[in-house]
């Protein structure tokens, strides 16, 4: 266990005490470990597991418990973008234009989830998670993903896995830019602008 989860486990367990001290001051029972105060311990656990789960899904996001509390930037929404790959059509002998792509995530304090559109296929991620690189300091998003071609496109494309690491920009504009590696053999490139927070 590292600092920052320690002090979460702290912090969660400072709360669930919290909680039960204000109700048993509310309901005007002894600040002592005997029965009467046992009792109100399940009304303690409730109201901490409803602030807990508003806290993952919505409080988390509030900008005062961004970088102390919060180390991962809220990246939930639509992202817009290309895919540029290294894959080279054999039959024409030409590499492939750049592919315009829409990337949805959505994100909680616990968990995060991707999914890519293109015209020809979707891609689902099956592992995903935002970790600090050692050398940059960078954050960035690292995800495992199944790639579902359409209908439409099945009979040029299989369905394939990959995975890919995007750094996430820190300036004004938000942007996630990388690579992508596939089953296939293929490599390429994937850069995307934050659009829209609806997901």
């Amino acid at each position: 266990m590292n600092v920052r989860e320690e002090a979460i486990l702290w912090v969660r367990l400072g709360s669930l005490l919290a909680i039960w001290v204000a109700i048993l001051y509310l309901s005007k029972a002894a600040l002592a470990i005997d029965w009467d105060s046992l009792k109100e311990l399940p009304a303690a656990v409730t109201v901490y597991v409803a602030l807990s789960y508003v806290s993952t899904k919505w409080l988390w996001r509030l900008p005062i418990f961004q970088g102390w509390f919060v180390p991962f930037p809220d990246l939930q929404g639509i992202w817009q973008g290309e895919i540029r790959s290294t894959w080279t059509d054999q039959k024409e002998s030409r590499a492939l234009r750049p592919i315009q792509a829409t990337f949805v995530i959505r994100q909680d304090f616990l968990s995060i989830n991707c999914v890519m559109h293109t015209k020809e296929s979707d891609s689902y991620s099956t592992a995903a998670l935002i970790s600090r690189d050692e050398e940059s300091g960078r954050l960035r998003l690292s995800f495992n993903y199944t790639n579902k071609p359409r209908p439409t496109s099945r009979d040029r494309m299989a369905i394939h896995y990959g995975a890919a690491i995007l750094q996430i920009g820190d300036g004004p504009t938000r942007v996630l830019q990388g690579e992508y590696w596939t089953s296939r053999r293929t490599t390429g490139e994937i850069s995307l602008k934050f659009e829209s927070k609806a997901s």
